[in-house]
């Protein structure tokens, strides 16, 4: 695999007490992966590979927060590091209506090496960031398509995903619908501010990325979903980093946790 790493990590100097995640950072095939897994590249370029400007908004959360990020270099149709390893769709055979040729007939073996050549390091390098400060903050950053396939258009412009423990949760969403400077960025686009609780997904699921790494240990977490036509070009992933790392950290201020 000559230099390939899975997974970038930043971490030079940046002295916060968050740790900002991309999971579904970019929607890169390894080259010993022939043929693109069989799909086109305009299948590439969709949600389904990746999240869609996630990875130029985390860097910029991170840096704005002055904070750690690791973000998974290899797409989530290659192996998904945001599913447990006994989940159905650890190996994605088809998403959103497309088949994915060189999964559809995948065997044990290839999960396998899969899993021990991308999955797990990405998940051995994330857990020794989080283990760095025991008060660690993690933030996981995903985006979400504005509509799926014969799907109704998603109102929500941010997702904040929880499963049992609110402590950050709660008072972010709160925070967020409170927020003038978030209102009026979003009256810009011609619409009303609508903040998702566990909307456009449920929250967590046993084995994921934050169940692995925060809930299992008892460490604050949030997950926050964008929609990822506000987020395409890097103007507007500096922009919407702007807006939400202030409301972030005076957040976890306010919490006193």
């Amino acid at each position: 695999m000559n230099d390939f790493s899975p997974f970038q990590q930043i971490t030079e100097q940046r002295t916060g007490r968050w740790l900002i995640t991309c999971d579904h950072a970019t929607n890169r095939i390894p080259d010993e992966i022939q043929t693109d897994l069989g799909l086109p590249h305009t299948d590439l370029a969709r949600h389904i590979a990746y999240d869609i400007g996630a990875k130029g908004f985390t860097l910029e959360l991170a840096r704005q927060l002055n904070s750690p990020a690791i973000l998974s270099d290899f797409s989530r149709l290659v192996i998904d590091p945001n599913r447990g390893v006994i989940d159905p769709t650890l190996v994605m055979r088809l998403y959103d209506g497309t088949i994915i040729p060189a999964n559809r007939y995948i065997d044990e073996a290839e999960i396998a090496r899969r899993l021990d050549t991308y999955y797990r390091p990405y998940h051995d390098a994330y857990e020794t960031l989080a283990s760095v400060r025991d008060d660690v903050a993690i933030c996981a950053i995903h985006s979400f398509t504005p509509q799926l396939k014969s799907r109704p258009r998603r109102p929500w412009q941010i997702g904040i995903l929880s499963h049992y423990d609110k402590r950050l949760t709660a008072p972010l969403i709160k925070a967020l619908e409170d927020s003038e400077p978030l209102r009026t960025e979003v009256e810009k686009l011609g619409e009303r501010l609508c903040i998702g609780d566990n909307e456009p997904y449920i929250g967590h699921f046993p084995g994921d990325a934050v169940d692995t790494h925060a809930i299992q240990h008892g460490r604050l977490n949030v997950l926050i979903e964008l929609r990822s036509d506000l987020i395409e070009t890097t103007q507007d992933q500096h922009r919407w980093a702007g807006l939400l790392a202030p409301i972030l950290a005076q957040t976890l201020k306010d919490t006193g946790l």
